[in-house]
């Protein structure tokens, strides 16, 4: 019954994971953040691994999953330091970008409440842009804060994904373990007879007349 239940929370925590990872995906396209798409793209495959594992009574992927749980949790906790200028890092590099481009987060420009100032293009400069923005103003949050609370839940509901399921890999290898302690592994029964092949013994019958 544990195990039962401990399984229907670890499929739900997936379940929550893989849509806070697409949705988290979302933006980290719009803002073309690399970095971030490419670990969200392991993040969801090892989910669905872990998922499948989980319904399929797989303790090798849910191991799995756990391992990726908490290098999901250290990742965020990276993500945070990024935003938070923390240990010499900066929001402003383009660190999460691979230093291709010099786009910032989607929320930079998108947060709530954010109102875009836009310049039009002087008379007689040529650019590849129509426009350019000089400012964004009135935003409720700065989107450094929206990233960390983003990360925050990352990291929340991976530590709750991690508790889980090392009590799901423990419950089912112990059932395996009791299961295999009767004989329900054993290709030969418990209580066997060695048969053995019996030689009759041809005697020739004379009848008696």
């Amino acid at each position: 019954m544990g195990c039962c239940s401990g399984r229907c929370t670890l499929i739900f925590i997936c379940t929550l994971q893989l849509v806070l990872a697409l949705e988290r995906q979302v933006f980290d396209f719009l803002g073309y953040q690399w970095a971030p798409i490419l670990a969200n793209f392991f993040h969801i495959i090892i989910v669905i691994l872990g998922l499948f594992g989980t319904i399929q009574y797989r303790p090798r992927y849910i191991i799995v999953y756990t391992v990726w749980a908490a290098l999901w949790v250290a990742w965020n906790v990276f993500v945070i330091c990024f935003y938070l200028d923390v240990g010499g890092l900066s929001k402003d590099s383009d660190l999460l970008t691979f230093n291709i481009s010099a786009h910032h987060s989607w929320w930079s420009e998108h947060g709530p409440g954010c109102v875009r100032r836009e310049m039009p293009q002087a008379p007689g400069v040529r650019t590849t842009e129509s426009h350019s923005y000089i400012t964004v103003m009135g935003c409720l949050m700065d989107y450094q804060y929206i990233e960390v609370m983003h990360s925050g839940t990352q990291i929340l509901v991976a530590l709750l994904g991690f508790v889980y399921a090392c009590y799901v890999v423990s419950a089912i290898t112990e059932e395996e373990d009791s299961f295999d302690f009767i004989g329900g592994f054993d290709p030969f029964p418990l209580y066997h007879v060695n048969e053995k092949p019996s030689h009759f013994l041809l005697k020739p019958m004379y009848l008696s007349t």
